[in-house]
């Protein structure tokens, strides 16, 4: 359809401000949305072989940020950090919320060493599985986990684990000879006694090991050592679900640690990811949404009716 050269003189300023409002609307709109440029890169669904899920994350910005300054890859290695140092995250068990560390300091049947301190920092969402077995090698025998006022070692069916472990030749490294007397041996309960934590020289030992899993009790060199965490799994939320379901990935702003949507095209927003990484965000940018199509199409209606 042609404008009619007998039209009105004031159709082309009509004309005008149509396309002003749409320019002007345009604008505004995209002045309404939640918009922050990030490094798409930092955010990655994987870090070397381990998948990486909320509430986990692979750098800063990325996952809960509860979890934040605990998780990080490094590498292509996934790392987890308290004030003890930094471990080797081997496994991430979603179903059960459980992780598996590696203390590269830790002992083990075939290989002891000098190992530092192992501690979860209070208030982290991290706590020790009880299915973790802390054992301390080389104690001095003034040591206070042999205080029998304190009974912190246990006695019992430690003594098993004790005699297991100085079957090894691995004790050797630790200036120990093969089946030393267990006297310098604690099967030691690390959660009844969070005042002294594993702190190796407070206790007066020389290593430690954890085993989480005893495959054959009588072999400790197929038991299965690693320290075994359980994550908080209450962080969840409708936003992330909506944000994964966009194919997003869940993390949070730098600046007010609010919830942020990050998209694979180099954007984040408060929402989802659908729309090529834009969101539309508060009711007024909703509005303006609803608005558009309608105030735009009476404005056309009446640039095309004749008078």
């Amino acid at each position: 359809m042609s404008l009619s050269p007998t039209s009105p003189p004031f159709k082309p300023i009509t004309i005008s401000l149509f396309l002003l409002f749409l320019q002007s609307s345009y604008s505004y709109a995209n002045a309404a949305l939640p918009i922050i440029p990030i490094n798409n890169t930092t955010c990655q669904t994987t870090c070397g072989t381990i998948p990486v899920k909320y509430p986990f994350g692979t750098g800063y910005g990325c996952g809960h940020p509860a979890f934040s300054p605990y998780i990080s890859c490094n590498r292509g290695t996934l790392l987890f950090s308290t004030r003890t140092g930094a471990y080797t995250i081997s496994s991430i068990d979603y179903p059960s919320n459980t992780i598996m560390v590696n203390d590269p300091f830790m002992s083990n049947c075939s290989s002891m060493q000098n190992s530092g301190s192992f501690g979860i920092d209070g208030g982290s969402p991290f706590s020790l599985g009880k299915e973790n077995i802390f054992v301390l090698l080389g104690c001095s025998t003034t040591s206070p986990v042999f205080d029998p006022k304190e009974d912190l070692c246990d006695t019992g069916s430690g003594t098993r684990v004790c005699r297991g472990l100085y079957s090894c030749k691995g004790v050797n490294d630790i200036g120990l000879p093969q089946h030393a007397p267990i006297n310098t041996c604690c099967v030691y309960d690390y959660e009844s006694n969070a005042g002294l934590g594993l702190d190796l020289p407070k206790l007066q030992c020389s290593s430690y090991a954890s085993v989480y899993e005893f495959v054959d009790q009588g072999d400790p060199m197929k038991w299965k050592f690693g320290i075994s965490l359980v994550y908080n799994d209450s962080y969840g939320s409708d936003d992330c679900r909506n944000c994964e379901d966009s194919g997003g990935l869940c993390g949070f702003q730098s600046l007010d640690k609010s919830f942020a949507c990050i998209c694979r095209n180099g954007v984040n927003t408060t929402t989802n990811c659908f729309g090529r990484g834009y969101a539309w965000s508060g009711t007024i940018a909703l509005k303006v949404q609803t608005m558009l199509p309608i105030i735009g199409g009476i404005m056309l209606s009446l640039i095309l009716s004749p008078f």
